[in-house]
């Protein structure tokens, strides 16, 4: 990882972090729409690096919950 990309993930962590909590915690309200919803909200998120930390984060959650 570049020192540049390194400095930014470390600067946006958390907030990414908070982002993928608050989309995930969406599932059980939206449920079968969540799919689609997620997509739209993760397509809106600036910049795509961030986007892609987010992106990250769910995917984790994912995998944890062994989806």
């Amino acid at each position: 990882m570049s020192k540049g990309r390194a400095a930014y993930h470390q600067a946006h962590q958390a907030r990414a972090e908070a982002e993928a909590q608050r989309l995930w915690a969406q599932r059980e309200v939206l449920q079968g729409r969540w799919h689609a919803w997620v997509a739209l909200q993760l397509y809106q998120l600036t910049p795509a690096p961030y986007a892609s930390m987010v992106r990250r984060a769910l995917q984790q959650r994912r995998d944890a919950a062994g989806e």
